[in-house]
């Protein structure tokens, strides 16, 4: 074809992928508290200076699965995310 411009191939890191035990599959589609602002999420607990796996968005529906009372919760997104994020940055669904 002429004209066509390839973008240059990018091979991504190991660490660009989602790990098999951070994903549930099918994912939710009942979901029991929302994310108040933005935060960002792990995959797995580490040191605090770990840099978060990514960043759950305002509004964004998920159904917490552990909170053992600590700052951190386990919580599950409509992707199938499977995550860890700060429990106080979640609020209940009412229904």
């Amino acid at each position: 074809m002429e004209n066509v411009i390839r973008p240059n191939v990018v091979v991504l890191p190991e660490s660009a992928q989602v790990p098999e035990r951070n994903r549930i599959a099918p994912a939710p589609n009942q979901f029991t508290h929302e994310v108040a602002a933005a935060q960002p999420f792990y995959f797995r607990e580490g040191k605090p200076d770990e840099p978060a796996a990514g960043e759950l968005a305002a509004g964004a529906k998920v159904v917490l699965m552990v909170h053992d009372g600590g700052e951190l919760c386990r919580v599950v997104d409509a992707r199938g995310l499977y995550v860890l994020t700060a429990f106080a940055g979640l609020r209940r669904l009412q229904g």
